[in-house]
């Protein structure tokens, strides 16, 4: 038996239209005003999302049922099953997101931010990630403290024209929004050429910090973190180093899991002693550890030394190489510590935007293969670059697409890619304080899924279906239950309370 269901336009009535869906195909039946889609009205929300933009993030609800739960198809969430806390999902808010934000009216600037990260109205985003100077999409090579000397730390222009703004615009929509910091390179005064030589390294690419500095750097942390408190924004947590294996990127510093947890004993303490209450998180690369034999189980291996490992949150990875089969075998390993997924990336090497392909692909191994292997937050890299992927920096990435892509020639049509909708499904149905749960019932190659409970007592289920037929899918939480007719090369997020 299928469920009424009712649905509308688009989230907030942003996205497109639902023109080429069929109540044949999905098994709905279409309420709609003749000036305005009706706000969907039933026991569950839920999100859609296919492939081919026939639903795109649509938005509808669905009654319980009155009949008996006989289905084979049904998928049950157990909440005596506890797993990881989620912290939240968001995207890379970089000089380059934020330069084609400000290229935006300030009324689509607002409207695209509403969006993405109200709770209310949009998405809710709820996790961003930034840079501690600049990063390979900014607007030139920079640190906060380019003249010798920390007493000369400041914000650049990149940070008070740019970020600071863009941060504050969220934060008016979403308050509660975390915030995690990553350097690319710090100062150059404070690379060496190697730890045996000693010698001093004036570039942006490479090198290693010069161990006679990193009081110094620590203090850098310190300032960075102080500095956006000034402005009311607030750092939840920083990482050491993006991509500390990665010597090739535009601007980069080689740190081995000795060096970072060398540094980790002086940066610790540092942000302890300001009374901070930031959280570290180390590590910030692959989960293959770019093939270097010795660098195997980096977050491990600095864990297990006690001095460093105090001052430690846990790990932080990418998946530019690897599987994310590392996590599990790193939650095994280090259970008491915490794990989170920092960055992966769209673009021209594997067609970034097809959605009909990368949308399955990117659920499954970036949204489900992260969180279902105790990652407790899922950011993906820039929130938005133009249509030339861009700015970017030499030695950088110049073939990335952004979560979302918008325009050179009016700054104001943008596209919307796998990421942006990877993330939407996750985060506008699981909040963060949300706690991942077991499921037990219906299993079947191409439909992955994952449920929660939030902290209001609701529960959530995230769900993908990479088959070629619509799927009918009963879920159920052992008082009430419900079905859906999920079509192929979709994803529908489920939200209802108990």
């Amino acid at each position: 038996m299928i469920n009424k269901v009712f649905y509308t336009g688009l989230l907030s009535l942003m996205f497109m239209s639902c023109g080429s869906c069929s109540k044949e195909d999905s098994g709905v039946d279409e309420q709609k005003d003749d000036n305005q889609a009706e706000v969907p009205a039933g026991d569950v929300t839920l999100f859609t999302t296919t492939g081919n933009r026939a639903y795109d993030f649509q938005r509808g609800a669905v009654d319980f049922s009155e009949t008996s739960n006989m289905s084979p198809t049904t998928i049950t969430v157990d909440p005596s099953v506890k797993y990881q806390e989620m912290d939240g999902f968001g995207a890379a808010i970089t000089g380059s997101t934020c330069y084609n934000l400000m290229k935006m009216t300030d009324e689509d600037r607002a409207e695209f931010l509403k969006e993405t990260f109200s709770n209310e109205e949009g998405m809710g985003y709820s996790y961003v990630r930034i840079a501690i100077g600049c990063s390979d999409f900014s607007l030139s090579e920079y640190t906060l403290c380019d003249t010798p000397g920390i007493e000369n730390f400041s914000l650049q222009s990149e940070e008070l024209d740019y970020v600071i703004p863009v941060l504050k615009e969220i934060m008016e929509i979403n308050p509660d929004l975390k915030i995690l910091g990553s350097p690319w390179t710090p100062p150059r005064w404070m690379k060496v050429n190697n730890l045996t030589d000693l010698q001093p390294f004036n570039s942006w690419t490479s090198g290693h910090l010069n161990p006679a500095y990193y009081a110094d750097y620590a203090t850098y942390f310190v300032k960075w973190i102080q500095a956006l408190a000034g402005f009311g924004i607030h750092i939840d947590a920083v990482t050491p180093q993006n991509e500390p294996l990665n010597r090739g990127n535009s601007a980069s510093l080689f740190m081995g899991w000795e060096e970072q947890k060398e540094f980790v004993k002086v940066l610790g303490p540092a942000l302890e002693e300001a009374g901070l209450g930031t959280k570290l998180y180390v590590f910030d690369h692959n989960y293959n550890y770019d093939n270097m034999s010795d660098q195997e189980d980096y977050p491990v291996k600095i864990y297990e030394d006690d001095e460093a490992s105090q001052y430690i949150t846990g790990a932080a990875y990418h998946n530019y190489g690897g599987h994310f089969s590392e996590l599990e075998d790193i939650h095994q390993k280090a259970p008491e510590k915490e794990l989170i997924f920092t960055e992966t990336s769209i673009g021209t090497w594997n067609d970034g935007q097809n959605l009909a392909k990368r949308l399955m692909d990117d659920m499954e191994h970036v949204a489900f293969g992260s969180v279902n292997n105790w990652s407790r937050a899922v950011i993906v890299w820039n929130l938005m670059l133009d249509s030339n992927r861009g700015p970017n920096r030499p030695g950088g990435c110049e073939t990335c697409y952004g979560a979302v892509d918008i325009s050179v020639d009016n700054y104001k049509s943008i596209t919307r890619n796998s990421h942006y909708y990877i993330i939407g499904h996750l985060s506008t149905v699981v909040k963060p304080g949300a706690r991942r749960i077991g499921t037990n019932g219906f299993t079947e190659e191409g439909i992955i899924y994952s449920a929660f409970e939030n902290r209001d007592g609701s529960y959530a289920l995230v769900l993908m279906n990479d088959g070629v037929d619509n799927k009918m899918i009963t879920i159920s939480d052992g008082v009430n239950h419900f079905s859906y007719n999920v079509p192929s090369n979709a994803v529908v997020s489920y939200r209802w309370n108990k």
